[in-house]
């Protein structure tokens, strides 16, 4: 007679810190897991929908993005985590396209989709078993409740075996602005007895997952921006205020550091051509990953009577290019351009075959954040030479509409802001390479 292996025997509590022993004990049917970047939440939920899934056979799980191509590595990649960490990776089949997590016996799983078309959900099909659970991560990301409504409404219209219900969970870092959709919601939902609001921070781990490495860098961000720490790590919705910016951020330093080489250049540009300015920005990265404005080229055709065309322009950033590529020694990596600008940047490539990169520019307040995450860091530079001194003033006066702040889509005053432009355009199209690919 033979004798069955004995299983591995995981205890998950072990794997998730105290503060999130409600959530992993909840019976609402909504779970909404928010907080600060970092916190663990949704390690926690993984671990949690895995967990539901091998006590249920027949068990689908679905995980959802606002994009599908953030899906692998983020819920997907998560997922795939929690299931080398429960020890029973052998009992899956990880298919990639399409993207799916089958176990080898049951046929049953984990989906993932993303919710660009949220209709086209409506089609989806399960081929074994119910779906008894949802998972929006990254809710922020989403356009509004409408987005949810009709993902949910796709799943919880039958009725599952033996009185279960869908189980939905949401898991965000809050957006700074009160007033943007999903802040509005969650307050909406805190009385609801359907609904479970959990706030997490990095400061709930007290059983050491974290890595001292990041603890510090943490810490440096506390020590450099307070506001932006409570925001980011602390998930405090701390409101936009009027300034955009706090230029102490923006050092200025009268030489290049001497122990801390430039390792590559990026040029960004913002156009305005007939009736408002034209700016190329030089950004070097260096060794210690600090940026470090080196030089701003700037053309502005207020009350001039013949403004320059795209064929002057074009000439005048193909000078700055081989200059700066002089003399600082260095090859320009990338040449990022705004994605709605297609005059100048197709001059250039006529008049010298040199291509720029149109950038997928996104919500303002969102390129916003990813500047604000820069300077935050203490790793944003500025040498102090005449020409860069349009950049200070442009980034010290940039301000939001108070007309828009009490809405979810704040605007800027659109007035003296061509390098705030670039600069955004610089950071949205270097996330990776400046290590901010979160």
């Amino acid at each position: 007679m033979a004798i069955a292996e004995p299983y591995n025997v995981v205890n998950v509590l072990n794997m998730i810190n105290e503060n999130f022993y409600d959530l992993w004990l909840a019976e609402e049917s909504h779970i909404i897991a928010k907080g600060g970047r970092s916190s663990m939440k949704s390690s926690v939920i993984s671990l949690n929908l895995v967990k539901l899934k091998m006590q249920e056979p027949m068990a689908n799980i679905i995980g959802l993005r606002k994009v599908a191509n953030t899906l692998f590595k983020s819920v997907y990649s998560q997922i795939k985590w929690a299931i080398y960490m429960m020890g029973v990776q052998d009992q899956f089949t990880f298919g990639k396209s399409p993207m799916e997590i089958i176990h080898k016996e049951w046929g049953t799983g984990f989906y993932f989709s993303g919710c660009d078309d949220p209709q086209k959900l409506k089609s989806m099909k399960i081929p074994v078993g119910y779906v008894r659970a949802l998972w929006y991560e990254e809710l922020a990301e989403f356009d509004g409740i409408e987005d949810i409504d009709v993902v949910e409404d796709t799943f919880i219209r039958q009725d599952l075996p033996d009185g279960k219900e869908v189980k939905v969970y949401f898991s965000y870092n809050p957006p700074r602005n009160p007033y943007d959709w999903v802040n509005e919601w969650v307050d909406s939902k805190r009385n609801d007895d359907d609904y479970l609001v959990h706030h997490s921070t990095y400061l709930d781990d007290k059983k050491g997952f974290l890595s001292q490495q990041l603890l510090r860098k943490i810490e440096k961000y506390k020590e450099n921006d307070l506001d932006y720490w409570r925001w980011m790590y602390n998930g405090e919705v701390i409101g936009l205020g009027d300034m955009v910016y706090n230029v102490a951020h923006i050092h200025k330093i009268p030489e290049l550091p001497k122990d801390d080489d430039i390792l590559l250049i990026d040029i960004a540009t913002d156009t305005g051509h007939q009736v408002s300015a034209t700016t190329f920005l030089a950004l070097g990265l260096t060794k210690k990953q600090n940026v470090i404005l080196l030089d701003t080229y700037y053309y502005s055709p207020e009350n001039k009577a013949v403004k320059k065309a795209p064929s002057e322009l074009s000439k005048e950033y193909y000078e700055f290019y081989l200059s700066t590529a002089k003399k600082y020694g260095r090859s320009i990596d990338m040449h990022t351009i705004d994605s709605a600008e297609g005059a100048l940047r197709n001059q250039i490539y006529k008049d010298y075959s040199l291509r720029l990169h149109p950038v997928a520019k996104g919500k303002k307040v969102d390129m916003i954040d990813h500047v604000q995450d820069l300077l935050a860091q203490g790793r944003f530079f500025m040498l102090e030479t005449p020409n860069n001194e349009i950049f200070y003033e442009e980034h010290k006066k940039y301000q939001w509409d108070a007309d828009t702040l009490q809405s979810d889509d704040p605007k800027v005053i659109k007035m003296d802001d061509h390098t705030c432009d670039a600069f955004q355009y610089y950071v949205k199209d270097n996330l990776r390479k400046l290590g901010m690919k979160y």
